[in-house]
C-alpha cells in the first residue's frame, strides 16, 4: 500500500483549504502573505550571516597560511 499517496492532498482538498483560508482571513490575506515573505527573507538573511561568521575564521586562517601553524600547548 502506498501511504504517501494516501496522505497527499488532491486538487479538491487544496481548493477546499484555499476557500476556508479565504473565508477566515478575507481582507487580511495579502497582509498574511507579506508577513510570511518577510519571515522568509529574515530567515535567509540569518542563514547568510551565520555562513559568513563560519567562513570568516577559515578565510583568515587561509591568509596566514605562509606561517606554519603553532603546535598545540600541553599544560
Amino acid at each position: 500500500m502506498d501511504y504517501l499517496a494516501f496522505w497527499a492532498p488532491g486538487p479538491m482538498e487544496i481548493a477546499i483549504i484555499a476557500i476556508v483560508a479565504l473565508l477566515l482571513f478575507g481582507r487580511r490575506l495579502p497582509e498574511v502573505g507579506k508577513n510570511i515573505g518577510r519571515g522568509i527573507v529574515e530567515f535567509k538573511r540569518g542563514l547568510r550571516e551565520a555562513e559568513e561568521e563560519i567562513r570568516k575564521p577559515v578565510d583568515e586562517a587561509g591568509k596566514n597560511s605562509a606561517e606554519p601553524p603553532a603546535p598545540p600547548s600541553r599544560n
